[in-house]
């Protein structure tokens, strides 16, 4: 592959991943303009989150085998369009909470096929070299897709509207189709299909990063409620949330450039940085502005850094079947996104948020040894595997 063509890859799954989870981002950034207008709480825009991840792990793994099936060439044109039309009909029909409630919902699969041709993009076309780094980006794009949806805040939805906001967002999503690589199409799938993917593992792990991702959630949807509450300044607090989105992007790219040029252990690396984010979380526990700052940047560089280093190592391990085999994880991560902010929130009003954090960094702690035990179930796994079946798996090291 050339450099242009390895640059081209990035940036269509750049694109394509940042336009398919606007949809949801966009609801929560302008949420204060269309709660106006439609009659909804912040309550209830929490609940139409968590929904929202909720039906993304209930198909996540029918998605996946779809995108397995069809391809990530047409099913990333796919994710791209249905995003495209999931923001138009909001724009164009949402009069009602209901309405917003069954449009989110309904296209919710939009992210999870956006997420898992990407994966499968990357596996196919990207070279090996930098593998690591391409996934490292590609979750970069959630904070990036946040970012975007805040500047449409200020710049739209308080200028001509926010359903304008949503026009705007769909005209960039159908722009992506032009970015979008060309991708793996069907005829290129692997054509054995009895290929062993350690399920049980990955399931494990799968449950694992559903508990770090749900511990998570807490950082950025609370951290400045929690901080308001301890007595620091708002603008101040928005600023440490910035601070902290900044240094998830940069270590999740950090993330994948180390991998790149390191022999393996990346599934170890994933439960080291749980294992030490759980101190950042447990540090905003603590009343003050220096734990509030070294929390963050603990909790959002460690806490919330893994991601993209997860996928890239089950694509590692699965390169017969990429897209299915991050679908059972992705399970995991979805439903930690769905049952993560209603938890946290129902401890931080029913007891405290210093109570929330610690049991958010509790989760922390039990998703990183989680992790180590998948670990070791892959590793067994491996060791037990007929030598002739080795030669779809990667290296031990990779694990």
């Amino acid at each position: 592959m050339t450099e242009q063509s390895a640059l081209r890859v990035g940036a269509g799954a750049v694109a394509i991943t940042t336009a398919t989870v606007l949809p949801v981002f966009l609801l929560g950034a302008l949420s204060v303009q269309v709660g106006a207008e439609l009659g909804f709480d912040p309550a209830a825009l929490g609940l139409v989150v968590s929904a929202y991840f909720g039906v993304s792990a209930l198909v996540s793994l029918p998605v996946g085998k779809l995108v397995e099936k069809l391809g990530s060439r047409a099913t990333s044109r796919i994710a791209l369009v249905g995003a495209a039309v999931a923001m138009l009909l909001t724009a164009g029909f949402a009069r009602s909470f209901a309405a917003v409630v069954a449009i989110v919902l309904l296209g919710a699969w939009t992210n999870v096929m956006g997420q898992l041709s990407t994966n499968l993009t990357l596996a196919r076309a990207m070279p090996a070299g930098r593998l690591g780094l391409s996934f490292g980006v590609k979750q970069a794009c959630v904070p990036l897709a946040t970012l975007l949806a805040g500047l449409a805040v200020p710049t739209v939805g308080l200028t001509v509207g926010w359903r304008w906001a949503y026009v705007i967002a769909a005209g960039l999503a159908l722009a992506g189709l032009a970015a979008a690589p060309r991708g793996a199409g069907p005829e290129e799938r692997s054509a054995d299909r009895t290929a062993d993917r350690a399920t049980a593992a990955l399931a494990v792990i799968g449950a694992a990063a559903g508990l770090g991702a749900a511990s998570s959630t807490g950082l950025s949807i609370f951290l400045v409620a929690s901080a308001v509450d301890q007595g620091v300044a708002p603008g101040l607090a928005g600023l440490v949330l910035t601070l902290g989105s900044v240094v998830a992007v940069v270590v999740r790219m950090l993330h994948g450039w180390l991998a790149d040029r390191r022999r393996g252990g990346h599934v170890a690396v994933v439960a080291g940085s749980l294992l030490l984010g759980a101190a950042g979380v447990v540090l905003l526990a603590v009343p003050g502005s220096v734990a509030l700052v070294v929390g963050t940047i603990l909790g959002f560089g460690l806490g919330w850094s893994w991601p993209g280093l997860l996928q890239f190592a089950v694509v590692r391990l699965n390169p017969a079947a990429p897209a299915a085999a991050t679908a059972i994880v992705q399970v995991g991560v979805y439903a930690g996104g769905c049952l993560g902010p209603v938890g946290f929130g129902l401890l931080a009003t029913g007891s405290s948020f210093a109570t929330a954090w610690v049991v958010a960094a509790v989760a922390m702690l039990l998703a990183g040894g989680g992790v180590l035990v998948g670990r070791g179930m892959l590793l067994r796994h491996r060791a037990a595997a007929p030598r002739a079946d080795r030669r779809t798996e990667v290296p031990a090291t990779t694990r």
